[in-house]
């Protein structure tokens, strides 16, 4: 039951009809904090990239204020192979969290944990790790997962293209 003056969190998984929203939402946190770097051609195609196993979004109030998917491996993620070799296990038996973001109004009441529970639950459920890039300069974000009690695999530089070279920390969840 709600308590007055409380917000009303919840995490639910994404539909279809969730994607204008949660492009909004995405601006919103580009313009604030450079997420994500490179602001896409399709931020839509972005959030639905083929390798998505599956996304929530969450609710502050009925209102979509955050936002988490979980992907099979992709040539550029770094944690997956860093991972497995450290673990001597294959790739395959991870999973890529991705596309986290909350909206700056809605920080501070724990949404971000909420993704970063549901999206591990998923993963741990297909009997996948998961694991994550972030670029190094987002620091909340890091600051976020080592809360969380997730590992620092390594950090290490990317390069998403000719002209541009990327240092990222990558992480797997404790376990």
């Amino acid at each position: 039951m709600p308590v007055a003056g409380v917000p009303v969190r919840h995490v639910r998984p994404r539909s279809p009809l969730d994607l204008n929203e949660c492009v909004q939402v995405l601006a919103e946190v580009h313009e604030r904090d450079a997420y994500p770097v490179n602001w896409p051609d399709s931020p839509t195609g972005w959030l639905t990239q083929a390798s998505l196993l599956a996304a929530w979004v969450a609710e502050l109030d009925g209102r979509i204020v955050g936002h988490v998917g979980l992907s099979r491996s992709g040539a550029g993620d770094a944690a997956p192979a860093l991972w497995s070799s450290r673990e001597g296990v294959s790739i395959e038996g991870t999973a890529v969290v991705s596309r986290l973001f909350v909206a700056p109004a809605a920080r501070g009441h724990g949404i971000g944990a909420l993704l970063m529970a549901e999206v591990a639950r998923e993963a741990r459920a297909r009997d996948l790790h998961p694991v994550l890039d972030v670029v190094a300069s987002d620091t909340s974000a890091a600051a976020l997962y080592e809360r969380l009690g997730w590992a620092l695999l390594a950090t290490v530089e990317q390069q998403w293209s000719p002209d541009q070279t990327v240092v990222v920390r990558c992480y797997a969840a404790a376990g």
